[in-house]
C-alpha cells in the first residue's frame, strides 16, 4: 500500500531536482534519467508521477511563474507605502534570479512561443491598485509624471533584463560568476535610485 506522505516528499523531491536542473543550472534539455539521477530516484517515478518529462517542466515552471504573481500581488496590495512595495518587489525578483539564474532566459523562450500567461485571467484588479498607488506618488512629487505603463517598462527591464542575458554580458566583459553576482546584488540601490527622485 503507498505511503501518501512519502509520495508526496518523493514528488516534490523530483520536482526541486527538476527545477535546479533547469532553472539553476540552465540544463532545459535535462533527460527523464537525468533528472532521475539528480533526484536519487528511479525513472519510473518520474512518468509515475507526471507521465511524461514535458509534464514535469511545465508543472515546474507554472510553480515558478506563481510564485512571481504571488510576490507581484503580495508587494502591491500590502500596507506598505508605494516605494517600499516596489522596493520589495526588487529585492525579492533579484534574489530569485541570484538562486534561480537561467529562469528569465526560459520565461524569455516561452514568451516567444506564447505559453507563458493565460489571456483569460483578469489583471484589472492588479493594474487599478498600481495606477492609483502611481498616481498618488506622482502628486507627492516622488515620481516621474510619466505614464505608468512606462514605470513598469522600466521596472521588468531593469530587473530582469541583466539576468536575461547574462551569458553574453559575461562572455564579452569578460564577468565572473561572482562578479556578476555581486553586480546584481548592487542592483537594487541602483534602480531605486533610477525610478524614485527621493
Amino acid at each position: 500500500m503507498s505511503n501518501p506522505n512519502k509520495d508526496l516528499e518523493t514528488e516534490e523531491l523530483i520536482k526541486k531536482t527538476a527545477k535546479n536542473l533547469f532553472f539553476k543550472e540552465g540544463k532545459f534539455g535535462a533527460t527523464t534519467q537525468e533528472i532521475a539521477d539528480a533526484a536519487g530516484v528511479n525513472r519510473t517515478l518520474i512518468n509515475y508521477y507526471f507521465r511524461s518529462r514535458e509534464n514535469l517542466m511545465q508543472l515546474v515552471f507554472e510553480d515558478a511563474k506563481k510564485r512571481e504573481e504571488d510576490l507581484r500581488e503580495n508587494a502591491l496590495f500590502s500596507e506598505l507605502p508605494f516605494k517600499s512595495k516596489i522596493e520589495i518587489y526588487i529585492q525579492e525578483s533579484l534574489k530569485n534570479s541570484l538562486e534561480y539564474p537561467y529562469l528569465e532566459t526560459y520565461i524569455v523562450s516561452q514568451l516567444n512561443k506564447g505559453v507563458f500567461y493565460h489571456k483569460e485571467k483578469d489583471y484589472s484588479r492588479f493594474f487599478e491598485q498600481f495606477y492609483k498607488d502611481f498616481n498618488a506618488e506622482v502628486a507627492k512629487g516622488n515620481i516621474e509624471n510619466i505614464d505608468p505603463v512606462q514605470f513598469i517598462f522600466n521596472v521588468a527591464s531593469l530587473v530582469s533584463f541583466p539576468m536575461a542575458i547574462r551569458p553574453l554580458f559575461q562572455s564579452i566583459m569578460n564577468l565572473s560568476d561572482e562578479r556578476y553576482e555581486e553586480l546584481i546584488r548592487d542592483r537594487k540601490e541602483i534602480i531605486m535610485n533610477i525610478l524614485f527622485k527621493n
